[in-house]
C-alpha cells in the first residue's frame, strides 16, 4: 500500500512489477548542479566533429571553463546524515568517492577538521538550507526521492546532500520494508564531486555524470569523463599511472597479446584530440551585441540553409556546439538562442556547409551591459 500511494503521488502512471521498471517510471532520484553565485549558465557541449562518431565525446564542461587553480584540495564535513549511515561510514564513503577522481586526475583530496578552512564544504541538509530560499539558482531540497544532491562549480566548492534520503554504502535499491529508496553515497558523491571539479552532466546515459546516473548503477568513471577532466586540468602524470613498458606503447602495438597485462589506467595517459573550428571562409565581420543580463538572444544563420539544403555548424569561442541544453541553450535548424549572462559572453559562429563546400559564415560577439 505504501508503494502504491508513493507511485500515485510521484508522477507514475501505473505500477509494473519489477523494481527497475517501477523506478524508471517514477520520479527517480536525480542530481541537480548549481552554478556559482546567482549566475545561471549555458552548457557548452563539445562532441567530436562529423566523421568521428565512434569516438564522440559526450561529456560537458562549464562554458567558462570554471576550474580550480591548484590540485591539492581539502574538504570538511559540516553535517552528517540522520538516517541509517553513521559518521564513520559517511567518511569512508566520501573518501572512496574522492579516491575515484584522484586516480584519474592530477588531484589529491584530504579531509580537514570543521574549524579549519577548506576548498570544499560538504553537508547533509533538510529541504530549506543555507540560502536556497533567496537564491534563483540554488535549489531547496524536495524530501525523499527526487533531487538527491547538488554541487557548486569551482571555485565555490560546496556539495549538499538531501538529509531526508536514506544513504547507504552499497548498491542503490528500493526497500520494500521501509518503502523508500536506499541510495549509495559513494555513487552520488562521486557524481557531485565531478560537478565540483568543473564537469557538467554527460549526454551518455551510461556515464557516471549523467543526470540520472542512479538508474544505471554506473559506479566507475568512464573514459569519456576522464577526457573531460583532462581537458580542464591536464593528464595525470603517466609516470604515476603507467609502468615503463606501458609508457613505451606496448599496449597499443601488441593489443591482443598485452590485453591481460596492460593496466586500464594507461589509457588515461593518452589524450583525445579536441575539435577546433575547421578551415572556413573568413566571416564578413563579427557583429557585437551588447545586451542586458538575462535577455534571450537569438542568432540566425541565413536562408541558404533552407534554399540550398546546407547543414549548419555552431561554435562558441571555436568550440563545437551540437546539442541543446534546456533552459540555457537552444539549437534549431537555422538559428540558436541563449540566455545572456556572464558565462555566455563570447563569440558565436555559424558555418553553413553542403558536403565539404562552405556556403556562408556568420559571427556574433556577445557582451553584457555593465
Amino acid at each position: 500500500m505504501i508503494l502504491v500511494l508513493f507511485c500515485l503521488s510521484g508522477r507514475c502512471a501505473r505500477l509494473q512489477g519489477a523494481v527497475l521498471s517501477f523506478r524508471e517510471m517514477c520520479q527517480a532520484p536525480r542530481c541537480c548542479f548549481v552554478f556559482q553565485g546567482d549566475v545561471p549558465g549555458s552548457a557548452v557541449l563539445t562532441p567530436a566533429p562529423p566523421g568521428r562518431a565512434a569516438r564522440s565525446r559526450r561529456y560537458t564542461i562549464t562554458p567558462g571553463h570554471l576550474k580550480w587553480d591548484h590540485f591539492n584540495l581539502t574538504y570538511k564535513i559540516l553535517s552528517f546524515p540522520r538516517n541509517l549511515l553513521s559518521a564513520r561510514d559517511t567518511r569512508r564513503g566520501l573518501a572512496a568517492a574522492f579516491r575515484m577522481w584522484s586516480e584519474v586526475s592530477p588531484f589529491s583530496f584530504r579531509e580537514v577538521p570543521r574549524h579549519l578552512p577548506s576548498d570544499l564544504k560538504i553537508g547533509f541538509y533538510s529541504i530549506n538550507h543555507t540560502d536556497c530560499l533567496e537564491s534563483l539558482t540554488h535549489h531547496c531540497f524536495d524530501g525523499t526521492t527526487g533531487e538527491l544532491a547538488h554541487a557548486f562549480f569551482p571555485p565555490h566548492g560546496e556539495i549538499h546532500f538531501d538529509d531526508h534520503e536514506y544513504w547507504i554504502l552499497g548498491n542503490t535499491r528500493f526497500s520494500w520494508k521501509k518503502g523508500v529508496w536506499l541510495t549509495d553515497l559513494v555513487h552520488v558523491a562521486a557524481h557531485e564531486i565531478g560537478h565540483a571539479l568543473g564537469l557538467m552532466h554527460s549526454l551518455n546515459p551510461n556515464a557516471l555524470m549523467h543526470i540520472n546516473a542512479t538508474l544505471t548503477g554506473k559506479k566507475s568513471i568512464s573514459q569519456d569523463e576522464v577526457w573531460g577532466i583532462h581537458r580542464l586540468y591536464g593528464c595525470k602524470d603517466r609516470l604515476v599511472m603507467c609502468p615503463w613498458w606501458a609508457q613505451k606503447g606496448f599496449c597499443e602495438k601488441r593489443r591482443k597479446l598485452m590485453k591481460k597485462h596492460c593496466p586500464s589506467t594507461c589509457d588515461f595517459c593518452y589524450e583525445f584530440p579536441f575539435p577546433t573550428v575547421p578551415p572556413t571562409l573568413p566571416p564578413p565581420r563579427t557583429k557585437t551585441k551588447t545586451v542586458s543580463e538575462g535577455r534571450n538572444v537569438t542568432f540566425r544563420c541565413g536562408q541558404k540553409i533552407i534554399h540550398k539544403k546546407g547543414k549548419v555548424y555552431w561554435y562558441k569561442d571555436k568550440e563545437l556546439l551540437e546539442y541543446s541544453y534546456p533552459g540555457y541553450l537552444s539549437l534549431n535548424e537555422d538559428h540558436m538562442s541563449i540566455i545572456a549572462n556572464a558565462i555566455n559572453e563570447g563569440t558565436y559562429t555559424c558555418i553553413v556547409k553542403k558536403k565539404e563546400r562552405i556556403l556562408s559564415t556568420y559571427s556574433w560577439r556577445i557582451r553584457l551591459k555593465h
